[in-house]
């Protein structure tokens, strides 16, 4: 790997850093690059959360590197696994993603941080979808973000391309927390360590049906889990987690969960 992309594994939690001064702007091999990060790491065993930030104080990531455009890479262009940033069409990714978003995120970075579960965001930061001023559509946050802030809102800022700040964000529930800047990371650690003690193969089940349910009427996704006919629902109520967590109910103690 390059030095574009930083990583680090801390027991169960794997931090990816994005790497590019000046901005953290991403070109075709930075996402390729991303796409088998993000790859492996839904592959490994060992590893149950990752966190998602940048260096820098200023810029999360502005999206697509437009240098890199202007040297002649298209916008149709092969993105490596998982699409743009490695994230939005990553198949099977059944692992809590924390965005820790430390600056300005905009155009596909916004995108990238919607890719993930959960957003902490610096008490500086900014978002904006400015891709109306460039003739092009920001295509995964037209998908996703009507289903993640009321409506009305997502189309104003997909048709305005207007700024908005942490406040804001926070108040339409696009992102979790507001942190202040110096505390970002020791919360995002802090938050991904309560997750590795989880359930990973509760938390698996909650992504996959989450994801597949999203366009289906909840009376059919709801037979669907009844009928385990999700994968990692039918995995869960075979495995010797599911056991143990009514073992440690019923003897009044904390649950000791192997991801089996």
């Amino acid at each position: 790997m390059t030095q574009n992309v930083l990583t680090e594994r801390r027991g169960a939690v794997l931090e990816v850093t994005l790497n590019r001064p000046k901005a953290n702007a991403i070109d075709m091999a930075t996402s390729r690059e991303l796409g088998e990060i993000f790859t492996d790491f839904r592959d490994d065993p060992e590893l149950r959360v990752a966190i998602l930030t940048a260096q820098g104080e200023k810029f999360f990531c502005p999206g697509w590197d437009l240098k890199a455009a202007a040297e002649g890479e298209g916008a149709d262009g092969d993105y490596g696994k998982g699409g743009f940033g490695g994230l939005q069409e990553l198949r099977g990714l059944n692992k809590p993603v924390i965005a820790a978003v430390n600056g300005i995120a905009c155009g596909g970075g916004l995108e990238l941080a919607i890719g993930a579960d959960i957003i902490l965001a610096a008490d500086h930061a900014s978002f904006a979808l400015p891709e109306i001023n460039s003739g092009t559509v920001a295509d995964a946050a037209t998908l996703r973000l009507p289903k993640r802030i009321p409506y009305h809102i997502a189309m104003e800022l997909l048709f305005t391309g207007r700024w908005f700040d942490v406040e804001e964000a926070h108040r339409w529930g696009l992102v979790n927390r507001i942190v202040p800047a110096a505390d970002l990371m020791s919360e995002a650690r802090k938050m991904a360590d309560e997750l590795a003690a989880g359930p990973p193969l509760v938390f698996a089940a909650i992504k996959e049906i989450a994801r597949e349910a999203e366009n289906m009427k909840f009376q059919d996704a709801l037979n669907r889990i009844n009928a385990s006919q999700f994968e990692t629902v039918e995995k869960l109520y075979r495995s010797e987690d599911q056991k143990e967590g009514a073992r440690a109910f019923a003897e009044k103690r904390d649950p000791v969960w192997k991801g089996r």
